[in-house]
């Protein structure tokens, strides 16, 4: 069923065309207009159910993907790679490509605030991919044109393996295995006081040092400390 706006049904036609999808898709239009309504327009019709939905539509989407491609590669390397794909940054960046921001309904401060605006535009995002999979139950409205970009990032990801954040590899690895988050300690260096890598942080595991890393930062730190450990994990998988 159409919205009962002539203008925003318009709108949201003209995203469902930059996506690729005909306009007689099975598409719920409510669902994708609520997917684009930021809180602050109100506070009981907005994205965040939705969004809710998403985030686990996104997550679903990136493992088959993942598990498709690269049928050979471990549950570490699987781990590691989604969460770059899932992340605030990747999410925002695509909602950039497909000119989410155009569509997006914001009101008051927020209409003004850049620092929130990945934020937004990754949650948005989210939330039409919830809109979509709630509108047939299924991917249907969403591989077709989600999976180019996956494969694609995660071809530049593999050979680029910076890009990964080990920390967030980490922890899903640990949850996956045991059920259980890593613990991060860590320590600042008082002297010398013009010491570049201030921090000493190390992960443990059930009472188990896995690994540890220094950094300028926290977190930097606790991400070099998980760079380490989470590779020599991997290592002792593959062997």
């Amino acid at each position: 069923m159409s919205l009962a706006y002539p203008r925003r049904q318009r709108q949201l036609e003209s995203l469902v065309r930059k996506l690729g999808l005909p306009i007689a898709a099975p598409i719920k239009w409510q669902l994708l207009d609520l997917a684009l309504t930021h809180p602050t327009v109100s506070e009981s019709a907005n994205y965040e159910q939705l969004e809710f939905v998403g985030d686990a539509v996104v997550r679903l989407v990136a493992a088959v993907v993942l598990w498709e491609s690269y049928p050979d590669c471990s549950v570490g390397d699987f781990a590691a790679i989604r969460s770059v794909l899932v992340s605030d940054r990747i999410l925002a960046q695509l909602a950039r490509e497909y000119g989410l921001e155009l569509y997006l309904l914001v009101a008051g401060s927020a209409t003004s605030d850049k620092i929130g605006q990945e934020s937004r535009l990754a949650d948005a995002f989210e939330a039409v991919l919830g809109a979509l999979y709630l509108s047939t139950q299924s991917l249907e409205l969403i591989r077709s044109w989600l999976d180019p970009h996956f494969k694609q990032l995660t071809t530049e990801i593999r050979l680029d393996p910076a890009r990964l954040n080990y920390k967030a590899a980490l922890q899903e690895w640990t949850q996956a295995q045991y059920k259980v988050l890593p613990e991060y300690r860590v320590i600042e260096k008082t002297q010398p006081q013009h010491i570049q890598e201030r921090f000493l942080a190390e992960v443990w595991l059930n009472g188990q040092k896995l690994g540890e890393g220094k950094g300028r930062s926290i977190k930097a730190a606790e991400q070099a400390a998980a760079k380490v450990a989470f590779l020599a994990l991997n290592t002792q998988e593959k062997s």
